[in-house]
């Protein structure tokens, strides 16, 4: 079953690719891809008062801080070795970078994947532990251990420290939640276009959905899972309809880190230990430009090195002080009717509907 998480295996047992490398593979492999979207700038965003961006919530949030025509790219719920390592190809194909808000159980089940996500340059936040339905009807006490096991094995699973960024499952937020992260000093994040990559199983349909709301809001923070193979398969399309629109890709990255030492790693270390001697006993090609996987010699409680810093221009975002740009449109309320013979969906939106698959279904204690 574990081999199924090896998508390629490697010809050869390669020595270990160095974030510098990577760096430095991107930038070629941007200048000889005239078509990729790239990335316009980068957002920095100051964590420290626990704010809130994005349009779909009810609660006070800040001031949009993209301008007209820029987007966000953002995952939730994964990693997923059937679909992440697909999507991040795409991304690196399109030069660019995105945002990727996991789920606890599947960073510990994954920690290799959370690790090719990092470094490949994407930002690492928490989407809870175990993605209950809805997290503000869970008592106080239990929806904080979400939170706070949520970053503690996302972090473990790293290997080093993560974002303080946080994002409620189903969008689904409230005061009290919001006050705990404020303190916290941990930003959260809701949306301004819906995907609808939950529902949409046809991945011709997803890209017209998602493109047609994009102009609608005129760009924004898009959601997208990378749990699901729609998406995987939409993806190269979106970015070339985005890219042809016009569009540019903003990425977010957190001014301070969300430090290892103020979370409960220790209890996810054994767990997270295992599962990367597994996957290293099965080196497999790294998901970008078809380098030889390194075979890690960590055993999880090793912070990996921190590549230097190459690229767009950065903007650093003080919650407060970001400027008032063009507000964003009402979204779009239509959503596709399910086929008739259609399988029936998780009760949890963007879950994969396979048990067998996905540990959140499992009876994981943390």
């Amino acid at each position: 079953m574990r081999l199924l998480r090896c998508h390629l295996y490697a010809l050869y047992a390669g020595l270990a690719v160095l974030p510098a490398l990577t760096s430095q593979a991107r930038a070629n492999t941007c200048e000889n891809n005239p078509d990729a979207i790239g990335v316009e700038r980068i957002v920095e965003i100051d964590t420290s008062t626990g704010p809130l961006f994005g349009a779909i919530s009810k609660q006070p949030k800040e001031a949009k801080f993209l301008k007209p025509k820029e987007v966000v790219l953002t995952f939730d719920d994964g990693p997923s070795p059937w679909v992440t390592p697909s999507i991040l190809k795409t991304l690196a194909d399109h030069c660019t970078l995105a945002t990727f808000f996991s789920v606890g159980k599947m960073a510990v089940a994954y920690p290799d994947i959370v690790r090719d996500v990092q470094e490949q340059g994407h930002t690492v936040g928490a989407h809870t532990w175990s993605h209950p339905f809805n997290l503000p009807r869970l008592k106080a006490e239990k929806a904080h251990a979400e939170i706070e096991d949520g970053f503690a094995a996302i972090a473990t699973a790293a290997g080093r420290d993560i974002a303080p960024f946080f994002r409620f499952t189903g969008l689904r937020d409230s005061k009290p939640l919001l006050e705990y992260l404020q303190k916290r000093g941990i930003a959260s994040f809701t949306v301004d276009v819906v995907s609808d990559d939950s529902f949409i199983k046809n991945w011709k349909e997803l890209v017209e959905v998602t493109l047609r709301r994009v102009e609608h809001s005129n760009g924004g923070i898009i959601l997208f899972h990378d749990i699901k193979a729609s998406t995987a398969k939409a993806l190269p399309d979106i970015m070339a309809g985005l890219k042809k629109r016009g569009f540019k890709v903003v990425h977010m990255r957190p001014r301070h880190p969300l430090e290892m030492a103020s979370l409960n790693t220790s209890k996810f270390a054994a767990k997270v230990s295992g599962n990367l001697s597994e996957t290293n006993r099965h080196p497999r090609l790294m998901s970008f430009y078809g380098a030889v996987a390194a075979l890690r010699e960590t055993n999880g409680d090793e912070p990996l090195p921190e590549p230097p810093y190459q690229g767009p221009p950065i903007t650093v975002i003080t919650p407060g002080t970001v400027p008032q740009s063009t507000p964003v449109r009402a979204l779009s309320t239509e959503r596709p009717k399910p086929a008739k013979n259609a399988t029936t969906q998780s009760t949890t939106p963007g879950l994969v509907n396979r048990p067998d698959r996905n540990p959140l279904y499992r009876n994981v204690a943390p």
